[in-house]
């Protein structure tokens, strides 16, 4: 199993983010976004501050509205620490998702050559993500998929053992995520 030897718990850094009803601000939400870009970059910091950098960059001094925050975090993290593919585009969904996998030193046995045009013919994105978050599972990573309200698939993974963590951090921040076992 490929995994960071730091310990991480993301329920210490915003357990008590949020003591009362009121709406979030600016700083709760980087606070939120900050957790999640720690959570799908297990042991890599740095790639976690660049991406918050690019998120910041991207939102600006007066933040994201709060139904477009995903959608900033989606540009900053795309085909380093997360997907967003067209659902009816498999290939796309394979070759982004080797290359997440690919940055633990993990090779997803897909089922069938992605080179093969007769696999391909019948590849549907569902299908090969329930594929892809069996495969991690095995090493000790679970990828998560967020409701885009389209056509559209998009997530990314994390540690196996963060699966609650990702689980509480994604209800704080009003996101609605599934197991890759279960695309929306």
């Amino acid at each position: 199993m490929n995994t960071p030897d730091n310990e991480f718990d993301p329920d210490d850094n915003f357990r008590h983010a949020f003591d009362d009803d009121d709406d979030m601000d600016l700083d709760d939400t980087e606070a939120l976004v900050w957790n999640l870009l720690v959570l799908i970059n297990p042991g890599d910091e740095e790639t976690a501050l660049r991406q918050f950098a690019a998120y910041r960059d991207a939102t600006g001094e007066e933040g994201a509205e709060p139904d477009q925050v995903l959608w900033a975090v989606k540009d900053a993290i795309d085909w380093t620490s997360g997907f967003c593919v067209d659902g009816k585009d498999a290939e796309s969904f394979i070759d982004c998702v080797n290359q997440l996998a690919a940055r633990y030193a993990i090779e997803i046995d897909w089922g069938g050559d992605a080179s093969d045009e007769d696999f391909m013919d019948g590849a549907e994105v569902p299908v090969l993500m329930a594929t892809a978050y069996d495969r991690l599972r095995e090493h000790g990573y679970t990828l998560w998929n967020w409701n885009t309200g389209g056509d559209a698939y998009a997530g990314w993974m994390a540690l196996r053992r963060d699966d609650e963590g990702m689980q509480q951090l994604a209800a704080v921040m009003g996101v609605e995520i599934r197991p890759g076992s279960d695309a929306f």
